[in-house]
């Protein structure tokens, strides 16, 4: 174990001293840990401190990190992504399509799925994807997350919903959204962005829970994706249940993993809040979920290779909190804590280097 971190370490600073050298390795053994640590309203936060805080906590270096990157900010998180790097861990970063203000459940905006299909933000595009390759170490980057819930102004829903696309034989809303995706990561890769991984990530269940609306037909193709990503919450307010783990994922993960027979699978957002638990209430207290998720994600499924635990905390309109961050009571952190130390959970990268031309 000790020569493989070792190995790590230096492949580590080859990649550092000759920018896009290295690759991160899906690992055949074991799965990455990594996570979302509050970084403020608009989830670019990204500082050193609040990292090495959250792993001194849980006890364990995280191999991703994962943050936003808002279009309504019109810039490139290089800052973001060297905090990350720099540290050892391998930037996620979710790429939204967003304007101000950041406000769910309302429909597009001038970063409309039309818009960018016609071009209309292609210099943003083509910026944002050379900074990027200048960055030039490896980073996962998801274009319109949860796109088949109804939250985000992405959503299917808003772009034709369950009407039938004779030209493309799908269904209108999934359409647009698969042509979207597909003219950013097109526009990504003409500017030489290849030390992007890119990740379709939809929520575990589709809202409405429609044919038309389910994951696949929003997939762009297995030449457009590298991994496969779920989101998977537990109870997220008071009045929830908490399912257990393979209620939320087995047939979710089943129905990802028929998009593509190889692409790992990452369980990209997975938490639960902490709520006055109720005997006579069906679902599971928070240490008990979180114990379970470590559990069954590395042995039930064997192609997630990474699960990023989203560590966050927001007030609610009757001013009531969602705690979902691991340290919500001492149970929940001591939970973590002896899930994540199981050495099947890598908390350092497999880098390889890749040859020089």
């Amino acid at each position: 174990m000790m020569a493989s971190f070792l190995l790590c370490a230096c492949h580590k600073r080859a990649a550092a001293e000759h920018p896009g050298a290295g690759e991160v390795v899906i690992p055949e053994h074991g799965a990455y840990t990594g996570a979302f640590m509050d970084f403020g309203d608009e989830e670019d936060d990204v500082s050193l401190e609040v990292i090495e805080d959250f792993e001194q906590m849980v006890g364990k270096h995280q191999a991703i990190i994962a943050s936003s990157s808002y279009w309504g900010e019109q810039n490139f998180p290089i800052d973001n992504l060297n905090v990350i790097w720099r540290h050892d861990s391998l930037p996620l970063v979710f790429w939204s399509p967003w304007d101000k203000p950041y406000e769910e459940d309302r429909g597009p905006d001038k970063f409309s799925l039309n818009e960018i299909i016609a071009g209309k933000w292609d210099d943003y595009i083509d910026k944002w994807a050379a900074a990027a390759r200048n960055f030039g170490h490896p980073v996962i980057v998801v274009f319109g997350v949860e796109m088949n819930g109804t939250w985000f102004p992405w959503s299917g829903s808003y772009y034709g919903g369950a009407e039938w696309d004779k030209q493309h034989n799908n269904w209108k809303g999934p359409e647009v959204f698969r042509m979207a995706y597909r003219h950013v990561v097109d526009r990504a890769r003409a500017r030489g962005a290849t030390n992007i991984k890119w990740m379709f990530h939809t929520n575990n269940y589709s809202y409405p829970l429609d044919t038309w609306n389910a994951a696949p037909s929003y997939y762009p193709g297995s030449d457009y994706v590298d991994w496969l990503g779920l989101s998977v919450y537990g109870q997220q307010y008071k009045d929830e249940p908490n399912p257990d783990i393979p209620s939320l994922v087995d047939w979710p993960y089943e129905e990802m993993c028929r998009l593509d027979p190889k692409k790992p699978v990452m369980i990209a957002e997975w938490a639960t809040g902490e709520f006055p638990y109720d005997v006579n209430e069906p679902g599971m207290r928070k240490p008990e979920w979180i114990k379970q998720g470590l559990d069954l994600f590395r042995t039930r499924y064997p192609r997630i290779k990474a699960a990023v635990y989203w560590h966050e905390r927001w007030q609610n309109l009757d001013q009531s909190y969602s705690n979902l961050r691991v340290n919500s009571s001492v149970e929940s952190l001591n939970a973590y804590r002896e899930g994540v130390a199981n050495p099947d959970w890598l908390g350092s990268l497999i880098l390889r280097a890749i040859p020089k031309k």
